[in-house]
């Protein structure tokens, strides 16, 4: 493995595959595990630890693949269990982990356990691996709780019971109090365990449990996977009870195997306490995805962040884009400001101690797309919402590969989104082996990392309001966040040489926009 030595995943740079939307190595429009396997080269050299792949399993792909009804299969689209082997074999082979998502708050509703559900009718033991409930009033959902895309989390049934479904009708979620449910997950662990992963990615880690009784709220008000404020469905503290299960099944195989949580939380606090020493590896942080480009925002978040893991012995996780966010180029401006912007805060990111996700084409410094058309949108939001929430779609279009052809070298047909033509230019052969640009400043920066380790821990330097300098490790760091260039020795204590920049920097001087690794 490339990452060496005790708790690789301590320190790991993990790029996250979209499947669907990574390279098609069949030719039929969508990304599967051939076209993986065919960029583990480029992923190689692009320096990460690990690969993390979204969904890949057998799936109706109402929602992208995280509606699984088979949680043992590759699904026909993605290829087959053998191909999912080789890629791990020749993932290995290039020193790369592999980290796969398991989706335990919600099945499909094409799932074999769903389908024997509604066909065993209310009271029966097929039933209790759900959540289905009575109407309290005739006519009525059981409660008011609503659905994070859009509209009631509660689908009736033609013998008037109702199931549960935080995310689309298609996807009801799992009873977490069955037994059944309990020991399904922790085979299915093993299974993928048995055949080489190195670890999970847990989605809606924070959910599975809910409060007894399934209080209502009083009002009806859309789920946020936000965390912003406590809620009787996310975030209860039953949910560690299934973690302190999970942890022994990850500890008994070798090769140090881990888990990383999504868990959206109201404070660093209640996020902590997945990553105890019992529990889970790793938690995203995703208050620093959610802050805005600015010093005191950035300062807030770090200090936070690794002043609360530190009580529990646990790494920093960093993340600034991913399949269900605007990707960072356009939230923090879109254009040459917001390009510049989120080179500046990746390679701040990837001085930051711990561990950092890349998300496929921020590479590339790609943009969001906004202008797809209705006729393409595919996210269940778009449809739940009455067309009002564009949904997820913009940041899974196919990436650029290559600077002509009508796929940009996603593949040999066309693309299940579209791609847009200002993406040839950010295409991977436009920008290999070109300096200054943003695939040259990630192959830089994470080889950098290698030879210049962050520490454990952060010391701040002096440095106006506007900029965040320190020092982890081998590296210090600056960025500058404001919109006027900053002499460095005006800074004192930063004479080196410049390791990585993410803007030229020239007669010693730092752009607005920019950040400066310094040796």
């Amino acid at each position: 493995m490339t990452t060496t030595g005790q708790e690789w995943w301590r320190t790991a740079v993990i790029y996250q595959v979209y499947p669907r939307s990574f390279a098609d190595g069949n030719g039929d429009g969508t990304g599967d595990l051939k076209g993986v396997r065919d960029r583990i080269p480029y992923l190689a050299e692009l320096g990460i630890d690990a690969i993390w792949l979204s969904p890949f399993y057998t799936s109706p792909l109402n929602d992208g693949g995280y509606d699984v009804a088979d949680f043992r299969d590759v699904d026909p689209r993605f290829g087959t269990l053998a191909d999912f082997d080789a890629m791990v074999t020749d993932a290995h082979a290039a020193g790369l982990r592999v980290i796969v998502d398991i989706v335990p708050n919600h099945s499909s509703s094409e799932h074999a356990w769903f389908k024997a559900a509604l066909a065993a009718g209310p009271g029966s033991p097929e039933r209790e691996r759900y959540i289905f409930r009575d109407s309290e009033v005739e006519g009525e959902p059981p409660n008011d709780w609503q659905s994070v895309f859009h509209g009631s989390a509660w689908t009736r049934v033609e013998d008037g019971q109702w199931y549960l479904h935080l995310f689309d009708s298609t996807q009801p979620d799992f009873n977490w109090e069955n037994d059944e449910v309990r020991a399904e997950f922790l085979d299915i662990l093993r299974f993928w365990l048995d055949r080489g992963v190195d670890g999970f990615r847990i989605d809606v880690a924070h959910g599975m449990v809910k409060e007894a009784g399934l209080p209502a709220l009083g009002a009806p008000q859309s789920i946020e996977m936000l965390g912003t404020t406590k809620a009787p469905y996310f975030d209860v503290d039953g949910v560690h009870d299934i973690y302190r299960t999970w942890r022994p099944v990850l500890d008994s195989y070798p090769g140090e195997r881990m888990a990383v949580a999504e868990a959206w939380v109201e404070s660093p606090e209640r996020r902590a306490m997945y990553v105890r020493a019992d529990e889970l590896h790793q938690a995203f942080n995703f208050d620093l995805l959610m802050a805005d480009f600015a010093a005191a925002d950035y300062r807030k978040v770090i200090d936070a962040e690794l002043a609360i893991n530190a009580t529990v012995g646990a790494p920093a996780t960093w993340v600034l884009s991913n399949h269900d966010r605007p990707r960072h180029v356009t939230r923090y401006g879109d254009g040459e400001t917001g390009l510049a912007r989120a080179r500046a805060a990746s390679l701040l990111m990837l001085a930051l101690p711990g561990s950092a996700y890349i998300y496929q084409g921020e590479e590339l410094g790609l943009n969001e797309v906004l202008d797809l058309p209705d006729d393409v949108l595919d996210d269940p939001t778009w449809k739940r919402s009455g067309g009002t929430d564009r949904g997820r779609d913009g940041c899974r279009v196919p990436l650029p590969w290559k600077s002509y052809g009508a796929s940009l070298g996603f593949g040999n047909a066309g693309t299940w989104l579209p791609q847009p033509p200002a993406w040839a230019e950010l295409s991977a052969e436009a920008q290999d082996g070109v300096e200054g640009s943003t695939l040259e400043l990630y192959r830089t920066a994470l080889r950098t990392r290698r030879t210049h380790r962050p520490g454990d821990a952060v010391t701040w330097l002096d440095s106006p309001s506007d900029v965040l300098a320190f020092s982890s490790g081998a590296i210090r760091c600056v960025t500058n966040f404001g919109g006027n260039p900053i002499p460095l020795a005006d800074l004192g204590t930063l004479e080196g040489d410049i390791l990585v920049a993410s803007g030229p920097v020239q007669d010693g001087t730092l752009p607005a926009n920019t950040t400066v690794w310094i040796g």
